[in-house]
């Protein structure tokens, strides 16, 4: 089941100006940074009054964000939603007649399991389900 908004993630074309933009001009904390190989994505989060701010950066300017930022330039770029179990989720909304990206959830930015909903069926809204390893 879907449990909270746990991140708005930003292209961004430029993941240092982005990460000074938040950290020192805007005054938010950040958590960590990380490279997602499975995506060809660096990462930036910034924790937000129970949510995160996540900026996306295509690796090597390579993979899905370098096409997206050739295509739309820098910009919300997706939202996702907590889960607790990911493949019953999967499965109730294909059930739905939702469609996704993969056939099943792909390791994800902290150690999570992610999935994104195809956006045509979301109106025009990539939306990522991530499930977070429980300790």
């Amino acid at each position: 089941m879907i449990t909270k908004l746990d991140h708005v993630a930003i292209a961004v074309p430029d993941i240092a100006a982005a990460v000074e933009r938040f950290r020192d001009h805007l005054g938010l904390h950040l958590q960590a940074q990380e490279d997602v190989e499975q995506f060809q994505t660096s990462t930036a989060f910034f924790p937000v009054s129970g949510t995160r701010i996540e900026l996306v950066h295509p690796m090597d300017g390579k993979g899905p964000i370098a096409r997206y930022l050739d295509r739309k330039g820098g910009g919300l770029h997706h939202i996702c939603f907590e889960t607790d179990d990911i493949e019953s989720d999967m499965e109730l909304l294909k059930a739905r007649g939702y469609r996704f990206l993969s056939d099943g959830p792909s390791p994800g930015a902290h150690g999570a399991r992610v999935a994104f909903l195809h956006p045509k069926d979301t109106d025009g809204v990539l939306i990522e389900l991530a499930e977070h390893p429980r300790p």
